[in-house]
């Protein structure tokens, strides 16, 4: 009798975290030539180093119609996402299946290598949200705590892809990236309670 061990490919996958309700994305939103002009057009946005109650994060950020306030609140400024960013946004809108214009906040950071962003939810009265990732790719982490342990789900967001947290994945889960080697920008589009 001649006994076989299974090769690998027999035998079965692992489990995988699913992603949290509300939470999907998409490769390849944009193509590189896209991802090339608009990272050359963000030389000429207004960027701030990002700070919160007095931490400043190792990454630049420029808003556009509402911004945070010290506090963390969101407050509307009147001004208008740019025009840079129009088409970029149709295309999340084809993505998302939200209008829009139900998109009323956008955000362009930078992230140093080096950079990351720890734990943390959005506060209200962002309601839908959707990113960009460009130039270098990033693990985007979610947490959720159920009782004495927490669920937790990732992915590795690769260079012109685009994630949506809506739903449970944007009420209920928080989300982080880990420092980065290379320099990263996103592009973050919120949906805003009217």
């Amino acid at each position: 009798m001649i006994e076989t061990q299974p090769l690998l490919f027999d035998l079965p996958l692992a489990p995988r975290t699913p992603w949290p309700e509300g939470f999907r994305y998409q490769p390849e939103l944009i193509d590189a030539a896209e991802e090339r002009d608009l990272v050359a057009s963000f030389q000429d946005l207004p960027f701030k180093a990002y700070e919160h109650l007095g931490y400043f994060g190792n990454r630049r950020i420029a808003g556009f119609g509402w911004r945070q306030e010290e506090s963390g609140r969101m407050v509307e400024t009147g001004e208008p996402i740019p025009d840079l960013l129009l088409p970029l946004l149709d295309k999340v809108a084809a993505f998302t299946g939200l209008a829009q214009a139900s998109f009323r906040h956008a955000l362009v950071t930078e992230y140093s290598p080096g950079a990351g962003i720890g734990w943390h939810r959005d506060r209200p009265p962002a309601e839908a949200i959707a990113g960009v990732s460009l130039l270098s790719p990033c693990q985007f982490r979610l947490r959720r705590k159920a009782a004495d342990r927490w669920d937790r789900a990732s992915i590795i967001a690769a260079p012109r892809s685009a994630y949506l947290m809506a739903g449970p994945a944007r009420s209920d889960w928080q989300h982080s990236i880990p420092a980065l080697e290379a320099l990263r920008y996103s592009v973050t589009f919120r949906t805003v309670r009217r």
